[in-house]
């Protein structure tokens, strides 16, 4: 990707439209001060999207727009556009040429534009997102910012190495995160404290809620005390209804015998249902008994298995001790033999020394005696006999050195090939010993990889059983919750049924007519056949509530033949809806008022229904909104969905919604939505314990199945065998330093042979000179007198055997010692010999002892084994019976299950058989007026309705039970004020409760996920950004040695390392010669070139399309100048360069070059130069 084009109009100095083309690599920009140079720069900056005033050197932004001149007016808009080739696909987009254009208004009014389509800035910011483009990118460079980033200015380092590492993204979603983090946990105390307060309230209610229900409990009982004493009495009007009375209880008595039936079927439930929990148990003891022994079992196998291990290892221990016993046996034989002979040889070579130590004593002696008598001729040629003693002397001391130094030369030689013969033997024992550290090794292997199997298997396990404890702790929670939504649910269902059974809340006429069978079979209110949502519910029931009690008809027949009934049996009036009387319904308003739909949308009848709903709907609008709506159209009528008002043409109804307000309506269509949730909540609730017996037996078998013994037991025998290597790498290391020490010395005795043979050869040429020197002086003696010349030949003689027999002894004596050296040497070698067969015998006895102990257990194991074997087959056996005989109680359970519920339906049958036999009782009323009057009086019931309500017989007295009524109703008297709708009140608060329980739960969940992916975002970001410090580093130094010299040091380190994306970034740069403590100490020049190897260095690890030098060149020389025009020619095969300068070199170096001057009519403008258009041109120079 490449810089194409800057178009400039009205920014700055730039009054007038200047474009600015980037053909080149390389492109100047100069000009004098002031002319506006940097304002192109800046011009860049502004486009891609600074927003710091302060970064352009402005004071407002609203200071970019053209400000004017004398000749010519203000702008009113600065407009910058920036031109990229996209050929390479960097940016993502599918356009190759992309333009980003940006615009600022004297009005303050501001926009982007991309490709000429108007666009927020967080599309463009987007779009650059680590592409290295940016308004405050690296990429981007002025003279002041060198010494920002070499003092690290607001953290200027740091933020270059987050562009080109890449990181910026996951810190600014590591904020955004931290931003919910901190949102979440302020909903999670506001729900709290809301919790709190709903709390306080909930424990009020209950109280209120439980003293109005015991009321209503005993309000009941006295209720149904009372009916019964009344049906008593009335009991005795009765007798001439004789065969009636037999049919009642001929209906009671197999009503009777079907509950007896149901309670004998429940009991024996019960005990079926507890039998089968011992079972159950029963079933879950053996599963545990059996994967204690699965366990066990599987512990004595890989006892086994170790145990093999070992008793091989011991068998290859023993093989290599016998082996070495063996040999030692041999060497010890050797040795043994050779200190002997070498004994004899001492002997003999010491009896040899003494006779020539008696032959030097007797040619000493004859020599003193010829010295004696050659004493008197000595006068004569004392000075001739003198110098030639003298050189005789020096013969002898000659050849004495000769002869040691030869002997010296064969024992450093003995010495030198004993010492190589005595390595052979230990490199055997230290190649032996490394086989049986190399076995020690892989055996230590073999164990580690054992124990981490085996820690990864106790890893897995403990990761199952969590996860098996958050699935009950999970199936327990949904168990919890299901089975107290269907109490609540079952709870709902009863008080409805009742509600619809006992027509609570209608009128006389209403409960007449439902529960007659004179009129037709199942009459149909208004408010049984409509279902609305639950939202609707308070608007639909305000508005219709005059025709909730409607029965709706067929025909006018129907409602004839009710009427009749009422006007006959005085109970009042009733209102109708004829069916076959209502016309087609024309629809509704075309045109609905915004936010408002129709009401018949929100509710549900059956089909033959919908055109009565339709007209009782006719114009009809539901508004979600509480605020009063202004006058709607004639005939509109509107409602809001909370049921706070209904709005008509001319009137307005409305005020605050009771808490029984909506459950009026759609209670028959409710109870079928409940039976439904009920039944699928009871299946869903088996499945649930199900699942839950499950994960259970998949817990305990888990809890059951630990490794901690093995692991145990794995690592002693790692921490053995640990023990046992470091024994064998010392004797090793041992060895390896008395080779060393030995090639040492040969080497050391090499050079003392090469050094004697040397110095003989030097004295054999000395010795040869004084033997021709004694044969002058005795040549030039040769003319003395017969007796001079016969003594001194004598002389000569005797000193020569003299010397001889010296010469003789001293070998001889070096013989003797050099036999006593070895002799010691064998020796102390034989004792170390002993010493370790004796060693190795010990240990051979104590592996022998293992072995047989290892025999022992394993035969222990194996007996162990076949009867966990038998065991294991025996209890897989018992649990199969235990688990047949469990599912075969569940599926008894289960059929007794499904016979309670038919008998459960015949009793049902029974009772309303029951009551529609009682009902005939109501042709005797009026014998029994008074009672009918007291009970109208105080319980609202006709004496007829009597006989339709569920009243258990009374057995006792009439007496028993007046009194009972009596006290009951001085109970109700004294029992004091009660809140009538604590019980709704306490039911809604703690729904509402329940719900912002649940709330707080998924918060929470929330705020755990949020604190997971903030780690998350910081473990990527740190790797990333590391390994991005690590190339950067690495390419700053290559690139500082190039700018200065190889031997310069220079590097870049994290001073908190511990946390790598806050820490600050130290630069050390020490140019040869120099010691500075920090980098202000240097020079501008070395600063400037610091800060570019710093650069070079970013770019290297992720190359800007272009990079931008604001007169970054300044401060350097012009050898400096030349590093620095070098290195962006290199670079600029990646990167565009532009470079702001005053430099006339770097000016020779660019391609093309752009003079920016002023106008004082006009403002600034640009001339161009193309050099690679010019003959002679000087050019870059890639090294």
């Amino acid at each position: 990707m490449r810089l194409r084009q800057l178009e400039i109009k009205g920014f700055k100095s730039f009054a007038n439209q200047t474009i600015v083309n980037f053909d080149e690599d390389v492109i100047g920009i100069v000009g004098p001060n002031g002319s506006g140079k940097s304002n192109i720069v800046d011009a860049i900056r502004w486009v891609l999207g600074e927003q710091k005033g302060k970064e352009l050197r402005l004071d407002k932004m609203s200071s970019v727009i053209f400000n004017g001149t004398k000749k010519k007016k203000p702008g009113s808009l600065a407009s910058v556009s920036l031109t990229f080739d996209n050929d390479k696909g960097l940016l993502p987009t599918e356009y190759n040429t992309v333009t980003i254009t940006r615009m600022l208004y004297r009005s303050g009014d501001s926009e982007y534009r991309l490709n000429g389509v108007q666009c927020r800035l967080k599309d463009i910011t987007s779009l650059l997102l680590d592409t290295g483009i940016g308004s405050n990118s690296y990429a981007i460079i002025a003279l002041g910012m060198v010494d920002d980033i070499l003092s690290d200015k607001d953290n200027s380092r740091r933020k270059m190495f987050e562009q080109a590492a890449g990181v910026s993204k996951y810190k600014a979603r590591k904020r955004e995160t931290l931003n919910k983090l901190k949102n979440t946990e302020g909903d999670l105390d506001r729900i709290e404290d809301l919790l709190h307060e709903i709390n306080n309230n909930l424990v009020s209610l209950e109280k209120q809620a439980r003293r109005a229900r015991r009321y209503l409990e005993i309000k009941e009982q006295y209720k149904q005390q009372s009916l019964q004493l009344t049906q008593v009495k009335v009991s005795a009007l009765r007798e001439d209804y004789g065969k009636l009375k037999g049919e009642i209880a001929k209906a009671e008595d197999d009503y009777r015998n079907v509950d007896v039936t149901i309670r004998k079927l429940e009991a024996t439930l019960e005990a079926e249902r507890a039998k089968h929990i011992d079972k159950e148990k029963l079933l879950g003891e053996r599963q545990k008994k059996l994967n204690e022994l699965v366990n066990e079992l599987r512990g004595l196998e890989n006892e086994k298995q170790m145990l093999a291990q070992r008793k091989a290892f011991v068998r290859r221990q023993t093989e290599k001790l016998q082996q070495d016993i063996a040999t030692a046996s041999g060497q010890l034989t050797d040795y043994v033999s050779q200190i002997e002979e070498m004994d004899k040889r001492l002997e003999a070579e010491k009896a040899v020394a003494v006779e020539r130590k008696t032959a030097l004593d007797a040619a000493e002696e004859a020599l003193k005696e010829i010295r004696a008598g050659h004493e008197s001729l000595k006068g004569r040629l004392d000075e001739g006999l003198k110098a030639q003693q003298e050189e005789e002397r020096k013969i002898f001391e000659l050849e004495k050195r000769k002869a040691i130094n030869a002997n010296q030369v064969d024992n450093y030689k003995y010495q030198i090939e004993r010492n190589a013969g005595e390595m052979d033997d230990r490199r055997s024992e230290k190649e032996s010993l490394e086989n049986s550290l190399k076995e020690l090794e892989a055996e230590e292997e073999k164990q580690l990889k054992a124990i981490e199997k085996l820690e990864q298997a106790e890893t897995d396990r403990r990761e199952a059983m969590d996860a098996a404890t958050e699935a009950v702790d999970r199936l327990q929670n949904e168990q919890s919750k299901i089975n107290r939504g269907l109490d609540a649910r079952r709870n709902e269902f009863k008080l409805t049924k009742s509600m619809i059974d006992s027509l609570e809340g209608f009128p006389e006429s209403i409960r007449f007519l439902s529960q007659s069978k004179q009129w037709k079979e199942d009459p149909q209110l208004l408010s049984d056949l409509v279902l609305v949502d639950q939202d609707y519910r308070v608007a639909i029931e305000n508005y219709l509530e005059s025709f909730l009690n409607y029965y709706v008809v067929a025909d006018a027949e129907e409602a004839k033949q009710a009427i009749a009934l009422l006007s006959k049996s005085q109970k009042g009036k009733a209102n109708f809806f004829l069916l076959d009387a209502i016309p087609p319904y024309q629809g509704g308003p075309a045109l609905l008022p915004p936010g408002t739909q129709l009401a018949t949308d929100v509710v549900k009848v059956d089909k033959q229904f919908q055109p009565l709903l339709d007209h009782l709907l006719h114009n009809v609008l539901v508004t979600t909104t509480d605020a009063l709506p202004e006058q709607p159209p004639e005939g509109i009528s509107i409602l809001s969905q909370s049921g706070r008002f209904i709005r008509r043409p001319f009137s307005v109804s409305g005020g605050s919604v009771g808490l029984f307000e909506g459950k009026k309506i759609g209670r028959k269509k409710n109870l079928e939505v409940l039976e439904k949730a009920i039944t699928e909540a009871e299946a869903k609730a088996r499945v649930i314990e199900k699942e839950l017996y499950q994960e259970r037996n998949k817990l305990n078998e888990l809890r059951q199945r630990r490794v901690d013994k093995d692991i145990q037991e794995k690592q002693r025998e790692l921490s053995r065998l640990q023990q046992k290597r470091a024994g064998l790498r010392a004797r090793v290391d041992s060895f390896q330093n008395y080779f060393s020490e030995t090639e040492a010395k040969n080497e050391n005795l090499a050079k003392q042979v090469a050094e004697i043979i040397k110095t003989n050869s030097v004295i054999v040429r000395d010795l040869e000179t004084s033997q021709q020197k004694v044969e002058t002086m005795r040549e030039q003696l040769a003319g003395t007198d017969g007796n001079y010349r016969q003594l001194s030949e004598q002389l000569s003689e005797a000193s020569a055997g003299y010397n001889q027999h010296n010469i003789s002894f001293i070998q001889q004596q070096n013989q003797v010692e050099t036999l006593e050296r070895e002799i010691a040497f064998r020796r102390n070698r034989l004792k170390e010999l002993g010493d370790q067969d004796l060693s190795n015998k010990e240990q051979l006895e104590k592996l022998a002892k293992e072995s047989r102990q290892f025999e022992e257990q394993e035969s222990l194991q194996a007996k162990n084994l076949e009867t966990m074997y038998a065991n294991r087959t025996e209890y897989q056996t018992t649990l199969n019976a235990a688990e047949q005989d469990y599912f075969s109680a569940r599926t008894a359970i289960n059929a007794m299950e499904d016979d309670l519920r038919r008998e459960n339906r015949r009793r049902q049958d029974g009772q309303v058989l029951v009551n529609q036999l009682k009902e005939k009782f109501t042709d005797i009323k009026f014998k029994i007026n008074g009672l009918a009057e007291r009970l109208k009086i105080e319980f609202n019931i006709g004496l007829e309705g009597l006989n339709g309500l569920e009243i258990e017989e009374w057995v006792g007295s009439v007496g028993d039970l007046e009194v009972k009524v009596d006290r009951l109703r001085g109970r109700i008297g004294n029992y004091g004020e009660i809140n009538p709708m604590a019980v709704e009140a306490y039911d809604e608060m703690k729904e509402r409760h329940d719900t912002i329980t649940k709330q707080r739960d998924d918060i929470t969940e929330a705020k755990a996920t949020l604190i997971k992916t903030i780690k998350e975002i910081e473990t990527t970001a740190t790797v990333q950004f590391l390994n991005a410090f690590e190339t950067v580093r690495t390419h700053f130094i290559e690139v500082f040695r190039s700018l200065f010299t190889e031997d310069d040091n220079c590097d870049l380190i994290l001073e908190t390392p511990e946390d790598p994306l806050e820490s600050k970034i130290e630069i050390i740069a020490k140019p040869k010669g120099k010691r500075p403590t920090t980098i202000s100490q240097l020079s501008g020049g070395e600063k400037t070139l610091t800060a570019t190897a710093l650069l070079f260095a970013l770019y290297l690890l992720k190359p800007a399309p272009f990079c931008i030098f604001d007169e970054v060149d300044a401060p350097l020389d012009d050898a400096n100048i030349a590093k620095f025009n070098k290195i962006i020619k290199k670079f600029s095969k990646d990167s565009q360069f532009i470079i702001v300068t005053h430099n006339k070199l770097t000016m020779e170096a660019v391609d093309t070059i752009y003079g920016v001057f002023t106008n004082e009519q006009q403002g600034s403008g640009v001339l161009p130069v193309k050099f690679t258009e010019l003959e002679g041109s000087r050019m870059f120079s890639a090294a």
